[in-house]
């Protein structure tokens, strides 16, 4: 048996252009899981209103984090990859086939099965780089894999690591690219945890995302020995009227500093890869929201990305699950 770990991620336009946001926000937000709106009133509305007003602003906010090489997120995660794929091989596992996709756009869940099924792999082990479990996320990956198993003659064998919101190297490797800021820039008065929000109504129906990311916040702040007055999890990127997961990120960081916080420290677990919503809404807007409130000094916490450690978390939650 040939069995293969396929990581994956949620997705990024191929180019900070209108043209390609555009693309990348039709196959987004046209998904059911991602907008659990009725089809005949959401349709009409995505395809009349938002993406004939939102891809030419969003694809201005992809500019300002575009790198010469391509998107952020779209580089993390190919070298989370081959350096997954090389402590694999230094812990005597060259025999797996890694590789990694996007669930929207390039590279697509369906090209890169297809390679991995030309490549002899009988068994592949889905990845995804969501530790905490949601509909609109692991749900819909999972979607995406099942559509293309059941155009296969000969499907392989799909197994999955569906969660790991408290997995030990997940949060180690937080808890010590934390330290390693505190020790380089000094600590702020409060360690605010940012996650991606989702609608409460999700929630409500029983996705089990912000008891995981609460799950993640206490393990963290407990593995950093902070009392509780000094953290705090809150939600970000909100999109639409509805309500979501609060406390919301921004309106928190500027309340936060109307009382007279000086100083925050800012990181977002649920991305392990720096993207969008960390460089450019928490980062930039977040940031200039804090400061223009009354804050003074305010310190964005990078994304894992190719920490060492968190390359280690990733090879021991693969081998434990082929």
């Amino acid at each position: 048996m040939t069995t293969a770990i396929l990581l994956l991620n949620l997705g990024t336009p191929d180019a900070p252009t209108a043209p390609a946001v555009k693309r990348y926000l039709a196959e987004f937000l046209g998904d059911p899981r991602v907008v659990e709106l009725p089809r005949l009133l959401w349709l009409p509305i995505l395809h009349g209103i938002i993406l004939r007003t939102r891809p030419a602003k969003s694809a201005a906010k992809y500019a300002t984090i575009w790198t010469a090489e391509g998107s952020p997120l779209k580089l993390h995660t190919e070298r989370q990859a081959k350096l997954l794929k090389g402590l694999l091989g230094e812990r005597g596992r060259k025999d797996l086939l890694i590789d990694w996709a996007m669930r929207y756009q390039n590279p697509s869940i369906p090209a890169v099965l297809d390679r991995l099924a030309a490549a002899g792999a009988s068994e592949i082990l889905v990845l995804p780089l969501y530790p905490q479990y949601a509909g609109s996320t692991t749900a819909s990956t999972e979607d995406a894999v099942a559509a293309w198993t059941q155009r296969q003659a000969k499907a392989p064998a799909i197994r999955w690591v569906k969660d790991y919101p408290t997995d030990p190297g997940y949060i180690g490797a937080l808890a010590a690219s934390i330290r390693e800021h505190w020790q380089a820039h000094g600590r702020g008065e409060m360690l605010v945890m940012s996650f991606h929000g989702i609608p409460q109504r999700s929630v409500d129906r029983g996705d089990p995302y912000a008891g995981q990311c609460q799950a993640t916040a206490q393990a963290l702040a407990a593995a950093l020995d902070l009392p509780s007055d000094q953290w705090m999890a809150t939600f970000q990127s909100r999109f639409g009227a509805a309500k979501w997961l609060q406390p919301y990120t921004q309106p928190t960081l500027e309340e936060l500093a109307r009382g007279g916080l000086k100083r925050v420290d800012v990181i977002c677990p649920g991305f392990p890869a720096d993207c969008l919503e960390t460089l450019e809404e928490i980062s930039m807007e977040c940031r200039e929201a804090f400061l223009h409130a009354g804050g003074e000094s305010f310190h964005y916490i990078p994304c894992l990305n190719e920490r060492p450690d968190w390359i280690a978390a990733l090879a021991d939650l693969s081998l434990s699950h082929v």
